[in-house]
């Protein structure tokens, strides 16, 4: 499938069962999700297209997906208001806090950390090899996948040169066909697409821990609705249809299956906070 149908599938997937409502239930409102494309346009879809169903079912309230080709993409919607729910951690700058976005559950896993890695058999063994050279990342909206490493490296003064694949397995692509010299990621991908497709890595750096995205609400959507979405995601893991959906899309995703959703306030994303205290102003 082409991506430009892919789009058009990510984002009609659930509204197009509205066609079959009766007319009273097809003025329900339906709330558009955007998560972060951590993956390729199609594994993003495939992961997040059975949770938002059952959570849909399960809380009364409609969601539907909305991604574009990118996570910069995907991102530039949440920044046009053009989204009502999101998976991300995109928007803890001080310019974006005062969206009003509100967070209110995230996915329980370890911490992510920012790392740089070549591969295995790389003879760049150090930091400063680095210097003058391409180093892949998703994209320049990736938090802890590009903004904390590409930090780290100018606090070193290493220039390097940043190459955007649009997603993380685009980025690692690159780097494995030569295209770059080392790739900047978050852990937590980094170790999926190991699993995933039998890669081994030297990782080369990496940075303090941060909290996994977060799931957040656009401060118009009522209380009520945000906490009916809330209650599904977190009950989600305590029922058996819910546990098997996210057990099977997290080990296709090369993810641990014992991920799932827990609640989750602002004060849990302090960290990022305090990283736009000091970032270079490109990067805030």
């Amino acid at each position: 499938m082409k991506p430009q149908k892919l789009i058009a599938f990510a984002t009609l997937v659930l509204g197009a069962a509205l066609t079959t409502l009766t007319p009273a239930r097809a003025q329900e409102t339906v709330y558009r999700f955007s998560p972060v494309n951590q993956w390729d346009i199609n594994k993003t879809a495939a992961y997040w297209n059975p949770i938002i169903q059952y959570v849909s079912a399960k809380s009364g309230v409609k969601l539907q997906l909305k991604i574009g080709r990118t996570s910069a993409d995907t991102t530039s919607y949440v920044l046009a208001q053009e989204v009502e729910f999101v998976f991300s951690n995109h928007l803890f700058s001080p310019e974006r806090e005062a969206l009003g976005w509100k967070v209110f559950g995230r996915r329980q896993a370890p911490e992510l950390h920012g790392q740089i890695a070549v591969p295995a058999d790389s003879p760049i063994t150090r930091l400063e090899e680095l210097k003058g050279e391409d180093v892949a990342f998703a994209g320049p909206e990736a938090f802890v996948g590009y903004k904390v490493p590409y930090a780290y490296l100018l606090s070193r003064g290493i220039d390097i040169k940043p190459v955007f694949g649009g997603n993380q397995n685009a980025a690692i692509a690159q780097m494995l066909a030569g295209k770059a010299r080392a790739v900047g990621s978050n852990s937590a991908l980094i170790d999926g697409y190991a699993q995933r497709e039998g890669k081994k890595f030297r990782i080369l750096w990496t940075s303090e821990g941060y909290h996994d995205l977060a799931l957040m609400a656009a401060s118009k959507v009522p209380d009520k609705d945000v906490k009916a979405v809330g209650a599904a995601f977190f009950a989600m893991h305590k029922d058996p249809q819910g546990r098997e959906i996210l057990q099977k899309v997290s080990q296709e995703a090369g993810l641990s299956d014992s991920n799932y959703f827990i609640p989750s306030s602002s004060t849990d994303y302090a960290s990022y906070r305090k990283f736009y205290l000091s970032a270079p102003a490109a990067l805030r």
